[in-house]
């Protein structure tokens, strides 16, 4: 179980905060030197260098919108222009992708970030430019609410690359995407020019999400334990039926794969961030906003507890809850995740993710004056304090990756055991990294009393 520290502050963090931008710099350079325009993009790494993985293209907004944050951060230009030039040069396909649920990541990481910093005057406001980025997020909101499942009883989900079947829990992120197309003023045109809300779409995936994914221990089946969730829900696209839970990359259907319920602790607190900025009479029609709200939070609750009592004392997770070898570790959740251990690595990715989904609950529910709130805030500064340091920072020039020890595909066997161990350690992910830096600089923002960060910054 976590164990929250209450005595820590937001301003202890500095340091290392600090320190994180200060080696990410250079790795960002270096990968840029070697990121050849048409070749694969950069996943993971294997011996520190970033190499691709064919599956889908998920991860090349995370490789220029790190440029982006990084200049966010510490106002050096070389990567406001690096970002800029690489998200005009090379993500345009990803505005139209009509393959993949990742819009939410490949695209408000590039253009959305641009286009804030451009909404808080960080980048001159050039017309031109400003019509650019938003008429790309427009697109992508757009694109991916078409990509839709309808549900029996009423409402629907994003599918992913799988196919119509196929709910992926980390869809809950790219839900940025119909947010900023929708605060831009954009809708979906559909058969004989119906124009399908993204508001809509939204509310929709993200209950059928909490509806199917995220487990409340009310006995829904054999595996009902509050908080956990299955990574992905199958469907019958025929008729639009639940059929069962299953997962891609975690141990079984049955387990929790940490980097799922990761997504899912990020997702909702965000969009409840974003649905305050919405008016009464938006939400009306979907059961107006306390009833919008609270079915957002719950999911968001159950996640966050369930992490908090399940993980290791230092907050980095194992890769999946379930995994079959973690009873030989022992009591594993009452100590520190062990890295070097013989049978089940730990996903320093999920807890990078987790920290910021913890830390937005926990401020969200301060705002609404909810004693719950400092629970996770605390716990969100507690898991950062852990995954933005060594040993998982990297610190070496020589590793292209910026925090080790991440997990891609276990079940597939892509992540990579290095010489002397049983099991994958000592690699980085773009996803891993990019939301290490996102977290980053969530908390420098709040130390330093600057804008409060959200994905929708200055365009809601």
């Amino acid at each position: 179980m976590l164990n929250i520290r209450y005595d820590l502050t937001a301003g202890q963090l500095a340091p290392k905060l600090a320190r994180l931008w200060e080696v990410s710099g250079p790795k960002i350079l270096s990968i840029d030197s070697e990121d050849n325009p048409g070749e694969a993009t950069p996943v993971f790494t294997i011996n520190g260098r970033y190499t691709a993985r064919g599956w889908t293209e998920w991860t090349q907004g995370f490789v220029y919108g790190s440029a982006i944050l990084q200049y966010d951060a510490t106002g050096d230009e070389q990567f406001l222009t690096l970002g800029r030039e690489r998200t005009r040069e090379r993500m345009a396909h990803h505005v139209t992708h009509v393959g993949v649920h990742d819009h939410g990541f490949n695209n408000v990481s590039t253009y959305g970030n641009l286009l804030r910093l451009m909404a808080e005057g960080r980048i001159p406001n050039a017309a031109w430019e400003k019509d650019f980025y938003e008429l790309a997020l427009k697109c992508s909101g757009a694109v991916q609410a078409a990509r839709w499942t309808q549900i029996a009883g009423g409402g629907g989900y994003i599918y992913s690359f799988n196919g119509p079947h196929s709910l992926f829990a980390d869809t809950i992120r790219s839900l940025r995407a119909l947010a900023v197309s929708h605060a831009l003023g954009h809708v979906l045109m559909g058969e004989r020019d119906v124009k399908i809300s993204l508001l809509a779409r939204l509310i929709a995936h993200a209950e059928t999400t909490a509806d199917f994914a995220v487990y409340y221990g009310e006995g829904r089946d054999a595996s009902d334990v509050r908080g956990r969730v299955a990574h992905e829900s199958i469907f019958n696209p025929n008729d639009g039926s639940y059929r069962c839970p299953n997962s891609q990359q975690g141990f079984s259907p049955f387990t929790t794969w940490t980097r799922g319920l990761a997504w899912i602790i990020a997702g909702y607190p965000e969009q409840l961030e974003w649905l305050r900025t919405l008016s009464d009479a938006e939400l009306a029609p979907h059961g107006g906003r306390e009833s919008v709200e609270e079915r957002f939070l719950r999911p968001a609750l159950a996640a966050c507890d369930f992490y908090i009592e399940q993980m290791p004392v230092d907050g980095i997770p194992y890769w999946d809850t379930g995994a079959p070898n973690l009873h030989k570790l022992g009591d594993y959740s009452e100590r520190p995740a062990q890295i070097d251990n013989d049978y089940e690595p730990v996903d320093s990715s999920a807890a990078a993710i987790a920290a910021q989904g913890l830390l937005r609950l926990g401020r969200y529910l301060e705002q609404k004056g909810d004693g719950r709130g400092a629970r996770y805030w605390q716990a969100g500064l507690t898991v950062a304090d852990t995954v933005l340091a060594e040993p998982y920072l990297s610190c070496d020039p020589g590793h292209q990756g910026l925090i080790l020890h991440s997990i891609y595909h276990r079940p597939n066997g892509w992540d990579h055991i290095p010489e002397g161990s049983r099991i994958p350690r000592g690699e980085s992910s773009m996803w891993g990294d990019y939301h290490a830096r996102e977290l980053a600089l969530y908390l420098q923002r709040i130390i330093e009393n600057k804008p409060y960060y959200t994905f929708f910054g200055g365009i809601a």
